[in-house]
């Protein structure tokens, strides 16, 4: 398994040691060690104090949305969002993340490319735009079935921000991370990976749905208001009867993320 499926986050000093300053909110990376163990584990800790208010999504709430992320990626055997908790660290209580080690060398699984080179083989176009120079460029996403079951999850989820940087490719495995404005009880999908809209789902992406929305309510409810929990059920009812992806909603214009990285 992966480490940072498998990290132990529940206990230990934490260290800060930097800052990602392109983060939109305070994202903080840190070293948890345990007490006795030979090494630390390198974490993304997000303090709740860091976040920035937000027009739609109540105060305060971010990083309980990352947990729950998490908690339903781990109970319907996504296994896509790297081990995610509540702590009350050095900037008081906040998420903290297992960090994913990126494999640089590996193919991109989103890409930006122009126009001229499309079709290509094995691609989606998610969005078609222009370059700084004006040369017309479109952001493609891979046909992966990881990808592809991280386009479930993010129905599931209702994910309003799942841009190309918040995907990672590590050990031969992909990880999708920033799950603060996900949960929503409006509709807000917001994500590169509309490849698959409206392809039926697999029986194994249709049991990873239907065990989340068996086991992840009680967590759920000790991080989302109760009507978000519903909110959840509901878009797992609707997986689970339409059994396709949905469409990009046509009332709405904002259902791909910008920028796209």
């Amino acid at each position: 398994m992966h480490p940072a499926l498998d990290a132990r986050l529940d206990s230990g000093e934490l260290e800060i040691t930097g800052r990602l300053l392109q983060a939109s909110n305070v994202t903080l990376l840190t070293t948890l060690t345990a007490p006795g163990a030979e090494q630390g584990i390198e974490c993304v800790y997000k303090p709740i104090k860091g976040e920035r208010p937000l027009w739609d999504f109540p105060d305060g709430t971010l990083a309980l949305r990352e947990v729950a992320a998490y908690e339903v990626s781990r109970a319907g055997g996504f296994d896509l969002v790297p081990v995610t908790v509540l702590v009350d660290g050095p900037v008081g209580p906040g998420s903290l993340q297992a960090w994913v080690d990126v494999d640089e060398d590996e193919d991109a699984l989103i890409d930006l490319v122009p126009l001229e080179s499309l079709p290509r083989d094995g691609w989606f176009t998610c969005v078609e735009g222009y370059g700084m120079d004006e040369t017309p460029v479109a952001v493609i996403h891979a046909d992966h079935d990881q990808l592809r079951l991280m386009a479930v999850l993010d129905v599931l989820l209702n994910n309003a921000d799942r841009k190309g940087g918040h995907i990672l490719a590590s050990r031969g495995g992909v990880f999708g991370v920033d799950h603060g404005i996900c949960f929503h009880t409006e509709p807000k999908l917001r994500t590169l990976l509309w490849g698959w809209a409206g392809a039926e789902l697999r029986p194994a992406e249709l049991a990873c749905v239907e065990r989340a929305a068996a086991e992840a309510p009680p967590v759920l409810r000790k991080l989302l208001a109760e009507d978000e929990v519903e909110a959840f059920l509901d878009r797992a009812a609707r997986l689970i009867r339409n059994r396709r992806f949905p469409h990009p909603r046509s009332d709405d214009h904002r259902t791909v993320p910008w920028p796209p990285f």
